[in-house]
């Protein structure tokens, strides 16, 4: 102990103590510096997110467009195909009739032929 300063208890301990506080100071980390172009940068760096959120929201839309219409445009041929189907079923009735109606007048004229014939044979 220097007896030459005369330094008391109290004084000893509030050196110790604010050599402590100095070197937690020195350890402490210091305030980051702004940088003046940050609010630049982060702007631009939204705008890109934006963008490229956009361009993803609008493929997306796309592609949703695109199922839609493939969901469509298979509904239609489906549609299509069954009307075909309809109208051949139609047709092939429509020509049966028409055959059993020539079948019918050919049988029709040979009646009548055979009833003329008839009434010719009598005379």
């Amino acid at each position: 102990m220097n007896e030459t300063e005369k330094t008391g208890f109290a004084e000893r301990l509030k050196t110790a103590a604010d050599a402590k506080k100095a070197l937690l100071e020195k350890l402490r980390p210091k305030a980051a510096v702004i940088d003046p172009l940050f609010e630049e940068r982060l702007a631009l760096r939204n705008a890109e997110r934006a963008d490229e959120l956009r361009r993803v929201r609008d493929a997306r839309t796309e592609a949703r467009a695109a199922t839609k219409q493939a969901a469509a445009d298979l509904e239609a041929e489906r549609l299509a195909a069954e009307q075909a189907l309809v109208d051949a079923e139609l047709d092939a009735k429509r020509g049966q009739r028409k055959a059993r109606k020539e079948l019918t007048k050919a049988e029709a004229k040979a009646a009548r032929d055979a009833r003329y014939a008839a009434r010719k044979a009598r005379k």
